[in-house]
Parts: C-alpha cells; structure tokens; sequence
C-alpha cells in the first residue's frame, strides 16, 4: 500500500511538472493541441507572455517564439535598373513577428524560412523599385525614397506571414564585378589619352621655350663678341694714341721703357738661350760706353 502512494506522488508529481512551462524573456509561446493552434474565447490565437505558465500535459505542446527585433543581414543581390546596367546591392531588413499564429502556420515557426520568404517579398520589392531608376537617381537623391517604397511593398507582403517589416536599409551599392573592371580599365585608357596629350603639349612646348632660348642666347653672345671688339678696338686706338703721345714727347725715354720691357721678357727664364751678337742694336742700353780723353 505504501509503495503505491509512492507510485501515485511520482505520477502526480510528473503530471505537475509536464503541465508547467517557462516562457523566457523576449519570447512568447503558443500551444499545439492535436495539430492545431490553441484560441482563446474571441477565436483569436492564444499568445503566452514570458513567466510561468500552465498547459495540458501529455496533449498540449508548448512551440517558444522570438518576439524581438530579428536582423536580416544576407548576401548583395543583382538588381537592374532602368538603363538595363547590373547593380549588386547590399541591404538589410529590420522585422518581428506580429500574429504569432499566422507567423506559425506560414513558417512552421522555422527562422531560417521566415528570413527566405521575408527575402523574397524584399528582394521582389528593390527590383521593381530599381528598374524605375536610372543609376544616377538611385546613387544621387532619390535612395530615401526608394526605401520607403520597398519597405512600404515589403510590409504589405509581409503581413500574410505574420512579420512586421520595420524597416529596409540599403548599405551599399556596388557595380558587378566584370561591370567595374571594364570601367576601370576604360578610364584608366581615358586618363592614359589625357595624360599623353598633356606631355606632347609639354614636350612642344619645352621645345618652343628651348628654340626661343637658343636664339637668343646665340644673338646675345653674337653682340657680346660684337661689342667686345669694338672695345677693344677702342682701347687699342688709345693705347697706340697713347704710346704715340709718349713717344712724341720722349722718344728717347719711350725707346729706354720698351727695351726694358723687352729684356724683362727676354731674360725672364735662366734656362731661355739668346744668340745675338753683342753689338747688336738690342743691347744698346747694356753696353758702357768708354770715356772719352
């Protein structure tokens, strides 16, 4: 008898706990009851909040919900915009679920597949707003408005699985790949053509600039070689006006300087050989005369 009291508190006890479940902060829970979703009086789904809760044990099944803010974040997408050009577009959407019970006939309550389905009405969303654009309106003042656009065309597909689209975000627009090379690759054959003709420019005109130069400096250095001979021409006049001058005043003494001169430059180096006679008319000035009786 005693072992079956025991027994009884053992079953009870499970039958207590089975009946008992933890809804945790920032989650709300549903009940399963035979395949279908648990309604409350007025038909609607019943939503657990987070705390302490009681089911049916053995018939009910408790299926926890993420009621937060969820972030899809996924890889760019090809969009085309009105000018037929290709565009990778980075974007991201910010969404919770609202009917928790549409959410989970829809999805099965499966995250990954309420994120394909949500990508799908997103995705569906940026293409028709895209190929509205040229890529100058899409990059320049129209981006506000075309995520209003989506986010308004996304929410309202949205709706049938139970989510709450609060937001799309466009991060980043980018051209393909091959698009961008070929761009590059043309504008660096642009600038490259630009750059060319700004040398030959360059080029003719440093050779202008050096003709000029060279013409120049050749007449200058024409009339320097010019005035030089007339000065000097000039300063021989007066040289020889001068040695005249002199010489008309003293010619004995002018010829006295010059043989002085003469000797100076004569003898100016012990290893120099002179062979004249010695009554030559050059040694006049060496030679002592003899005293006359």
């Amino acid at each position: 008898m005693k072992n079956f009291i025991i027994a009884i508190a053992v079953v009870l006890g499970i039958v207590a706990t089975s009946a008992l479940f933890v809804v945790p902060e920032g989650e709300r829970a549903i009940v399963i009851q035979f395949g279908k979703i648990q309604r409350d009086a007025e038909n609607q789904v019943r939503v657990y909040e987070p705390g302490l809760q009681f089911k049916i044990p053995f018939i009910q099944v408790v299926r926890l919900l993420d009621s937060r803010i969820q972030t899809l974040d996924d890889q760019a997408d090809r969009f085309v915009t009105a000018e037929k050009k290709d565009l990778l577009v980075d974007s991201y959407v910010k969404w919770r679920i609202k009917d928790f019970g549409a959410y989970f006939l829809s999805t099965g309550g499966i995250k990954s597949q309420a994120e394909v389905l949500l990508k799908q009405y997103i995705n569906n969303g940026l293409r028709t707003e895209f190929g509205a654009r040229t890529i100058q309106e899409i990059v320049s003042g129209e981006r506000t408005q075309l995520m209003q656009s989506a986010l308004s065309q996304a929410a309202q597909a949205a709706n049938e699985l139970g989510i709450e689209v609060i937001d799309v975000r466009v991060k980043q627009i980018n051209l393909p790949t091959e698009i961008s090379d070929s761009i590059f690759a043309r504008m660096r054959a642009e600038r490259k053509a630009v750059a060319d003709e700004h040398r030959a420019r360059g080029r003719e005109q440093a050779e202008i600039i050096r003709a000029d130069v060279d013409a120049r400096v050749t007449v200058m250095i024409a009339d320097a070689e010019r005035n030089s001979r007339s000065v000097r021409g000039e300063g021989d006049a007066v040289a020889a006006k001068v040695y005249a001058d002199m010489y008309n005043k003293n010619a004995e003494f002018y010829s006295f300087v010059r043989s002085l001169e003469a000797y100076r430059n004569s003898f100016n180096s012990k290893s120099d050989i002179l062979v004249v006679q010695p009554d030559n008319e050059f040694f006049k000035y060496m030679r002592t005369e003899e005293p006359q009786n």
